[in-house]
């Protein structure tokens, strides 16, 4: 079986726009950047073994302020610039109620059977509570950026903390 980095999107593969204190996605490809140290640090993890999957909640595409198509824009290019196995969506929101919107594991669940991921041996890597409680209840090591965003933290303890992505890099490389 396989081990995997997954990785958020907004706000650790690509700039999130703050507002307010809160991160949010681009609304346009102006607002869309990669930080220049992303590919060198997932260059990196590749190189350890490990695959990289994006999973992603996009929730505006169901409220209606985005369209999948910007978003699918936007994943061709991290896929073109970075990389990446894959990037996993979830285009629903709360009253969905699907399995697959984070902080439920289903994105990681999905990408497990597809790839054929040992869940244990796996880390995932957010910005957000939502990404470290996906990462829990999969089973997998949880590393989380904390960029003192302005909202609740309603996960478990992460196993790791940082304020970096070469940071959570260097301690999944160091064999969590």
């Amino acid at each position: 079986m396989k081990k995997a980095v997954f990785l958020d999107r907004d706000g650790v593969i690509n700039e999130p726009i703050i507002k307010n204190g809160k991160p949010y996605p681009p609304s346009n490809m102006n607002e869309f950047s990669i930080p220049d140290n992303v590919f060198d640090i997932l260059t990196e993890l590749k190189s350890a073994g490990f695959l990289l999957i994006g999973a992603t909640n996009q929730p505006d595409v169901a409220r209606g302020t985005t369209t999948k198509q910007f978003v699918e824009s936007i994943h061709a290019r991290l896929m073109t610039e970075l990389p990446l196995d894959d990037i996993l969506v979830c285009y629903h929101d709360d009253q969905h109620q699907c399995d697959c919107r984070k902080p439920l594991p289903g994105l990681l669940i999905q990408a497990a059977h597809k790839y054929c991921i040992n869940l244990t041996e796996s880390v995932i890597i957010g910005d957000r509570w939502k990404d470290i409680e996906a990462g829990r209840r999969a089973g997998c090591k949880t590393v989380w950026l904390d960029f003192n965003y302005q909202e609740y933290f309603a996960a478990h303890t992460p196993n790791f903390t940082t304020v970096t992505l070469k940071e959570a890099a260097n301690w999944i490389l160091k064999g969590t």
